[in-house]
């Protein structure tokens, strides 16, 4: 606890406090819940069932998260760090004048259900489902305190004396310990009525007392139901008089049909004929709630995958509003499968001709010239002349002046168009190496290119 500050006492239980603390380094509140009674070792820490509860049940955001278990081993003391809300059912509703909004309470009962549907989906019934373990902050509740918790698959008999008497189910009060997570059930139809009235539904002085209120409004069971109870209890022979009971209708008279139904089928005396969470969710008086939740879903689906794809732009809000409105409020998505092809190399088109291996010694102003194999490297220039070619090459005489100016010289002068002076020629004179020498060309009066 060495890096949370004490703030103050929110609540105290019979097993444990509730202290509101603050983090000393970046200042964020949390809620501390500390066990009154100590442990030996970190072992019996992590058996222990609420514990192992929260950390099953997490993330869900109608479960009370669990950030951190701080346990001291020189003292044995344990406390849990929780997120912390702004209060619960029971601060909430009492001491009001007014009832509070049907949509409110529509909302905070679909997120009950929802958290019950996800702990009983998980195998885990919460025993002591009450307004005052039931936590809000705004529009949001959670469900906590998970010290009662049991697995569904545990074998019966159960602790009997579980639960705070007014939302404990007929077969918790009049069994030896055989009940279900349907008993969740009839505690969500206590706070949904608790909630709407603003007072409790059955608020018995003990059990004898809380049997007989629960007859006062719904009436005796009849005789199969109770013959099923009798089956499970022992030493215990209670005949009810036959009772009509008053109705849940009468106590709300401002509250919907739907509502009133709803009510009546969670608060059933036979637990086998009870609703279940999850059939409760689809009940024809959240369907308001329901739609909105799923377009909720949705909208964060679209928005958390643009996000991860990295494609999220300012207008994307309003995509996503837009395409949420469509269809029906149904938004279809469809994923496209991306092929990585090799890129293809490209194909060199065949030479027409096949050319001979051979050297060549070219410029990027004149044609290729093949390079005979008798010349020596003295006598290769970077541009060729007529001796660099063999004498099969030219067995005849050029009829025509040469073009190329003559290797000796460095520059040569421009051409006169307009002089026209016969120009003569000389047989090329063979060298001592086996070549043929272009002769020097005279043109008028003997300039030399």
């Amino acid at each position: 606890m060495h890096k949370y500050r004490v703030l103050g006492k929110k609540g105290e239980g019979t097993f444990s406090e509730v202290l509101k603390c603050q983090h000393i380094k970046d200042g964020t509140y949390y809620a501390c819940k500390k066990m009154k009674q100590t442990y030996d070792s970190l072992e019996q820490v992590n058996n222990l069932r609420e514990i192992q509860a929260m950390r099953r049940l997490s993330p869900h955001e109608n479960i009370l998260e669990l950030i951190e278990v701080i346990f001291d081993k020189k003292t044995g003391t344990l406390a849990l760090l929780c997120e912390l809300m702004d209060m619960n059912i029971y601060e909430l509703i009492r001491g009001r004048r007014h009832y509070l909004a049907e949509t409110k309470v529509k909302s905070y009962m679909y997120q009950l259900l929802k958290s019950l549907d996800h702990m009983h989906r998980n195998g885990i019934f919460h025993r002591d489902v009450k307004p005052e373990n039931i936590l809000v902050k705004d529009d949001l509740l959670k469900l906590a305190d998970f010290g009662s918790c049991r697995s569904v698959y545990s074998k019966q008999p159960y602790t009997e004396y579980i639960s705070t008497r007014w939302y404990r189910a007929p077969e918790c009060l009049l069994t030896d310990g055989y009940y279900t997570y349907k008993m969740d059930l009839w505690s969500v139809g206590c706070v949904f009525f608790e909630v709407l009235s603003l007072h409790p539904l059955f608020p018995g002085a003990n059990e004898v007392d809380q049997i007989a209120k629960i007859h006062d409004i719904m009436g005796t069971p009849d005789a199969s139901i109770l013959n099923k109870l009798r089956n499970k209890t022992r030493g215990m022979n209670f005949n009810f008089p036959p009772k009509k009971g008053t109705g849940i209708q009468k106590l709300l008279p401002h509250a919907s049909q739907e509502s009133i139904e709803l009510i009546f089928q969670l608060c059933t005396y036979d637990p086998d004929e009870r609703i279940s969470a999850k059939q409760a969710l689809k009940h024809p008086y959240f369907k308001d709630v329901r739609d909105a939740d799923k377009r909720k879903h949705q909208h964060a689906a679209v928005k958390k995958a643009e996000e991860e794809s990295g494609k999220m732009s300012p207008n994307s809000v309003d995509e996503v509003n837009a395409k949420t409105n469509n269809n029906n409020n149904i938004i279809s998505t469809k994923e496209v499968d991306v092929t990585y092809q090799p890129q293809q190399r490209r194909r060199r088109k065949p030479r027409r001709f096949q050319e001979p291996d051979k050297t060549y010694h070219t410029t990027s102003l004149l044609p290729k010239v093949a390079q005979s194999s008798q010349i020596t490297a003295s006598n290769v220039s970077s541009f060729p002349t007529m001796s660099s070619f063999p004498s099969s090459t030219f067995p005849k005489l050029h009829t025509g002046p040469s073009m190329l100016p003559s290797i000796a010289n460095s520059h040569y002068n421009k051409h006169h168009q307009h002089s026209k002076k016969t120009t003569t020629f000389q047989q090329p004179t063979k060298t001592i190496y086996g070549h043929y020498q272009l002769p020097s060309i005279h043109k008028g009066k003997g300039t030399q290119f």
